[in-house]
């Protein structure tokens, strides 16, 4: 069995459920409980098929009750799960889980205090999970309990706050948690709640002076205060942070001078958790932790080590004395920022080294670049299946081939670009330098085209000035005929096919009538002559309809782009031809009404 917390959009209810499926569950009883506290007793999933779908054996009031919650509140965090195992029995399972949970302090506070007990004893957070039936970050949020003030765990145990509410001020200092009781306290004031404390710790862009460690004097962004003088905020986030930054920065220093060997500055917002130190003296090697909260708070944690280390020092071993680094992050900062201004001066006047940069920034990505392939799937398996199974494809999968062969790739990958967890960006603009100019545009090529946004204007403009034939490229098949429900595009599709004297001889019969000729004329069966190259009018470049209804996506994006196109000569067709032949159509189709004997 493995816990874990899976989002609910992955998750269905399996036809092996004993609740079954289709009967809506009574949730009178177990609502309220998870609007309150969340689920708490895992849900018994299994795979279905998929790496990251699960379906649920156990647990389908548990799972409705997520979702009218997710429905009230907009969003609702990932439920936990066990996931059975191959000879697992779901019954025996759920028993056991509840089980656990039933030896547990139904008050979170006081399990808190438990687990805080076991952690200070030598057991891990996955150990506790796996003793009372939890997932080990069910445990974590428990734990996280203890960066709290005791007055505000005890608001959570007496069930004055909300459990959101107390997961956002776990994220808070000690003086934003203090700002928040005394915003409690204040009969005039209400205090953010709920999802409303994560917007309040952020911050915005307005930061109280008073959270400074430099002298506000030498600020030069504007402040503004309020008419009574009593609060002033700074008006320039980002100015006010590269002062404060500096300020940590000769904060750190002078702890170092004072003795402490390490000094450990977290990222912005990042919460230095309690339950995962133990306090060490300097002398042993004890630690400063600095956290920045985005409200412009900065609080000093001195004198901590982690678990793992205090269990060494217990043993008698060290804790590794950290290594004053060469550069300060300013120092850094400034280093890194001014090289980068250089060689961005230089790659602007290399193009042959930027077109590389590009494409392996395209193929690989990076912090500041992320590209997506595009979604071959359709609304159904069938759609799905004969776009793979098209010409095109099978052209476009060749011309892939070359590009992964010429990059050193494995040539049975599914696509060029979109695998940047396994593929290094360095490494394969080196490649890129090896291969000649027609190389990389034949690779940048393919890398365009698996990023090329289906449905959009640019796939019309594309498909005229390239000049591309359908008919050379694709034929109908049955995933299109059976998509086609409306009976007057049917109607228009037969006579395309047949001819008008068919669609009117067969004007009264039904669609699916009328698809089966369609059928028989592409085959060539039941006497109908064999007709090739077929393309309907939408899929046509450029494309046109059927009916003067609209809502053809492609006529649609076609008409926005087909004014950016240079003028049509004067030798070419005028649009009116065009008109005709629709109304001919129009009229072939308006005989549906009238009683027509089918034709043989």
């Amino acid at each position: 069995m493995e816990l874990k917390h899976i989002d609910i959009a992955c998750l269905s209810v399996s036809p092996a459920n004993m609740r079954g499926v289709k009967k809506a569950p009574d949730l009178t009883n177990i609502l309220p409980s998870v609007r309150a506290r969340g689920v708490l007793v895992p849900l018994i999933v299994r795979q279905n098929g998929s790496p990251t779908t699960y379906e649920i054996v156990a647990g389908k009031r548990r799972y409705h009750a997520a979702l009218i919650v997710a429905q009230e509140e907009g969003s609702v965090e990932p439920l936990p799960c066990a996931i059975m195992e191959a000879g697992d029995d779901a019954a025996a399972l759920e028993a056991s889980l509840i089980e656990n949970i039933a030896r547990l302090d139904p008050d979170e506070v006081t399990r808190w205090e438990t687990f805080t007990r076991l952690v200070k004893e030598g057991r891990s957070p996955e150990d506790i999970s796996l003793t009372f039936g939890l997932t080990a970050l069910q445990v974590k949020r428990t734990l996280a309990l203890g960066n709290l003030l005791p007055r505000i765990r005890n608001l959570y145990r007496n069930d004055s706050i909300d459990a959101v509410t107390v997961r956002h001020l776990t994220l808070a200092s000690k003086p934003r948690q203090r700002e928040w009781l005394a915003l409690l306290d204040d009969e005039e004031a209400r205090p953010p709640m709920g999802h409303y404390v994560k917007a309040w710790l952020l911050g915005g862009s307005a930061i109280a002076t008073n959270k400074a460690l430099f002298d506000p004097a030498g600020y030069t962004g504007g402040i503004v205060a309020d008419l009574f003088g009593d609060h002033s905020y700074f008006a320039d986030a980002d100015l006010f942070w590269q002062m404060q930054e500096a300020a940590i920065a000769d904060k750190v220093e002078a702890l170092r001078d004072a003795g402490w060997q390490d000094v450990a500055v977290m990222a912005r917002g990042e919460a230095f958790h309690a339950w995962e130190h133990e306090r060490c003296p300097k002398a042993k090697g004890g630690r400063v932790y600095v956290t920045k909260g985005h409200g412009g708070d900065v609080s000093f944690h001195e004198g901590y080590v982690t678990l793992k280390e205090a269990r060494r020092l217990e043993q008698g071993g060290n804790v590794e004395k950290a290594v004053r680094p060469e550069l300060s992050a300013p120092l850094a900062s400034y280093v890194d920022l001014h090289r980068h201004a250089a060689v961005r001066a230089k790659v602007g006047t290399a193009p042959a080294i930027a077109l590389r940069l590009m494409v392996a920034h395209a193929i690989a990505g990076s912090s500041l670049w992320r590209v997506d392939v595009a979604a071959q799937r359709g609304a159904s398996d069938a759609i799905t299946e004969s776009v793979e199974n098209c010409a095109s494809e099978a052209d476009f999968d060749k011309e892939r081939r070359i590009a992964l062969d010429l990059l050193g790739l494995n040539p049975d990958t599914p696509t060029v670009t979109g695998h940047a967890y396994d593929r290094e960006l360095v490494p394969l603009y080196l490649r890129l330098l090896d291969l000649d100019d027609a190389m990389v545009l034949g690779i940048l090529s393919i890398v365009m085209g698996e990023t090329l946004e289906a449905g959009s204007a640019l796939v019309e403009l594309l498909g005229v000035q390239l000049e591309v034939n359908m008919a050379s490229c694709w034929q109908a098949d049955d995933a299109l005929l059976e998509l086609v429900r409306d009976r007057e595009v049917m109607g228009h599709i037969l006579a395309d096919v047949a001819g008008k004297e068919v669609a009117t001889g067969n004007g009264s019969a039904t669609a699916k009538v009328q698809r089966q000729i369609v059928r028989d004329c592409f085959a060539g069966t039941n006497g109908r002559e064999k007709r090739d190259g077929w393309v309907p009018r939408w899929m046509a470049f450029p494309p046109s309809s059927y009916t003067q209804r609209r809502g053809v996506g492609s006529v649609e994006r076609w008409e926005a782009v087909a004014p950016l196109i240079e003028p049509q000569d004067e030798g070419e067709p005028e649009e009116g031809a065009a008109d005709a032949t629709d109304a001919s159509d129009e009229q072939v189709i308006a005989s549906e009404d009238e009683p027509v004997q089918q034709a043989a």
